[in-house]
């Protein structure tokens, strides 16, 4: 399957701001929530972990030394231990859950003390540009826009953050102000 144009761009661009980040935690055990189908993500930072498992419901089968991915909703409990991740990255798939606080309580019991959750969302102000770049050029998965079920700014994305017991929060916008990233820990 062919992404349009413009998703491995936007992709790329995600990374690169999680990537800083995760290098300060060598040698993590890391689980990507929301993978997807081609677990793009987890291999590009294969080289910074330890060990790194993906979850998503379109999960392909992989297991290498390092990584592995398991089939399952994210509407469910994460099938891993309390205390089991270093980090948790959570890029672009808070805004197609349902129920988004009941998978950050989720990712908040299998972080270690120490851990963070590491991501991105969409911001309001994406909505009708992701509408547009989808529905009118396909150059973004229209699949995928039509998967979201909301859009986050800051003040969301910190009241859900400390409804769900999280107390240390950064948060910067990019992408012109169109998607959020955070960094979240105890």
């Amino acid at each position: 399957m062919k992404e349009p144009f413009l998703e491995p761009i936007l992709r790329r661009m995600r990374i690169g701001r999680v990537l800083p980040v995760l290098k300060r935690f060598p040698e993590c055990r890391l689980l990507d929530v929301g993978c997807g189908w081609e677990v793009k993500f987890l291999k590009s930072v294969e080289p910074y972990i330890a060990s790194g498992v993906g979850i998503d419901f379109k999960a392909p089968n992989l297991e290498t030394e390092k990584l592995k991915t398991i089939t399952a909703t994210l509407n469910d409990k994460l099938p891993f231990e309390d205390n089991s991740f270093d980090v948790v990255s959570l890029m672009a798939v808070l805004e197609h859950l349902e129920k988004p606080l009941d998978i950050l309580l989720e990712i908040r019991r299998v972080l270690k003390k120490d851990g963070i959750l590491v991501g991105t969302v969409p911001s309001k102000a994406a909505k009708p540009v992701l509408e547009f770049l989808s529905y009118k050029l396909g150059i973004v998965n229209e699949a995928e826009i039509r998967d979201h079920k909301q859009y986050f700014n800051k003040k969301d994305l910190l009241e859900i953050f400390a409804e769900a017991g999280f107390g240390k929060v950064e948060h910067r916008y990019f992408q012109f102000g169109m998607n959020n990233f955070f960094v979240v820990g105890e």
